[in-house]
């Protein structure tokens, strides 16, 4: 039964995964503070925005973060900065290394009870044989390794300091999230793209996972004994070109028919570089973003599955789910699932 004197806070409440969570945590009760800068956007969040006891600050405030958790039981740090920009390497590490070293020092000392980091299957190790990734994959150095997956990696590091020092924790890793949210924004992105009339495929692959279900393992660790432990969240490894095909099906779009080889990706992301060059805009496509997306990984999730005996929602109804959402409200409209 949800406790509902617990007093819970949320950084990064206004992003994809926060707001779900957020949301879900209002559904079961809970008293819920979270985290927001003076200009962030609340769309994510629906009416239940008004719901919600705000702080304004960032997680580099450490000021705000100390009001923030004065009384507070239990932290969820969902705040992140992703960008694959170099032009924003700077400010990327400042925000998910110096911002998460800021969140658990200021939960050690206000003894807060636990600590729920959501991390990124960027900060796992890569697989040398083919063999999928798992929590226990070893993180090594690597000069293909993507400034955003040392920055989730060091962030994880200051996590685990954390619980060192006193501080219960558990940590999920999760892979490409996929939901309704902000059509031009992360991941929900792609589905925008699609419905653009998307014409190219990448030849890798990626796990992928429900923004639903990463609220709801969030929560399922909150509620139990675990602590020290991290869990990789991924509902199913998919080819990229049979995910576009199942965004396309669902929008009533052409499937995209131009096979990116990683010729056509090197000769893509040095024309990008050159115009963002020109323009001074932020190129859309990377060095590190056509690596990432020529390349197959899989995800090995049997360890939520077994010891959280967790059930994932099956892609294809995510996907399904998102694009009829993206459908009803039209393009440019923030939609939302149901938690």
């Amino acid at each position: 039964m949800t406790d509902s004197n617990k007093q819970i806070f949320i950084t990064g409440a206004t992003g994809l995964v926060g707001s779900y969570l957020a949301r879900l945590l209002l559904k079961k009760g809970y008293r819920v503070r979270a985290l927001k800068r003076a200009k962030s956007k609340m769309d994510l969040l629906g009416p239940d925005a008004e719901r919600i006891e705000w702080v304004t600050g960032d997680v580099l405030d450490i000021p705000a973060l100390e009001d923030a958790m004065e009384d507070v039981d239990q932290v969820f740090h969902c705040a992140a900065m992703v960008s694959y920009d170099p032009k924003y390497l700077k400010e990327m590490m400042a925000i998910n290394v110096d911002g998460t070293a800021n969140v658990i020092n200021v939960a050690l000392y206000r003894e807060v009870k636990k600590l729920v980091h959501i991390s990124s299957i960027a900060a796992l190790g890569k697989s040398k044989h083919g063999e999928p990734v798992s929590e226990q994959t070893k993180w090594e150095r690597d000069k293909k390794n993507t400034n955003y997956s040392v920055s989730k990696y060091l962030s994880e590091q200051e996590v685990w300091r954390g619980y060192a020092e006193g501080l219960p924790v558990a940590i999920i890793n999760p892979s490409v999230v996929l939901g309704a949210g902000r059509w031009r924004q992360s991941s929900t992105g792609l589905f925008k793209q699609v419905y653009d009339g998307l014409k190219f495929y990448p030849l890798g692959g990626n796990g992928f996972v429900d923004v639903r279900d990463v609220a709801q393992m969030a929560l399922q660790l909150m509620e139990s004994d675990i602590e020290g432990e991290r869990f990789l969240a991924n509902g199913e490894n998919l080819k990229f070109r049979d995910l576009f095909n199942q965004m396309a099906e669902g929008l009533d779009k052409p499937v995209p028919t131009i096979k990116v080889t990683p010729l056509l990706g090197a000769l893509a992301w040095r024309t990008m570089w050159l115009k963002s060059k020109l323009t001074g805009r932020s190129p859309l496509i990377t060095r590190e973003t056509v690596r990432s997306a020529t390349g197959t990984v899989a995800y090995d999730a049997s360890k939520s599955e077994k010891l959280l005996d967790f059930k994932y929602t099956p892609i294809p109804e995510t996907v399904r789910e998102t694009t009829a959402v993206l459908r009803e409200t039209g393009v440019g409209v923030t939609g939302l699932l149901a938690v």
